[in-house]
């Protein structure tokens, strides 16, 4: 099975580095970036589901990779 490394949304990019790291505060920015890109209401609601179901913190980040860019 091949993984596509592009994101959901390519065109959204995030900085998390020198920034608040706490994972609310990340899920925050991301979900902001993605409003601001025109993310439809159900693309927030998916996105919102995927990253609170999330296991660990860095399952969480690997799930914001898997929607917008960082850097």
């Amino acid at each position: 099975m091949t993984t596509s490394t592009t994101p959901r949304f390519p065109d959204v990019h995030v900085q998390l580095s020198g920034e608040d790291g706490n994972v609310f505060s990340i899920i925050g920015r991301v979900r902001r970036a993605l409003m601001k890109a025109g993310a439809t209401q159900e693309q927030l609601n998916g996105f919102m589901k995927e990253v609170t179901s999330a296991g660990s913190y860095d399952e969480a980040l690997l799930v914001v990779m898997r929607w917008v860019n960082v850097s």
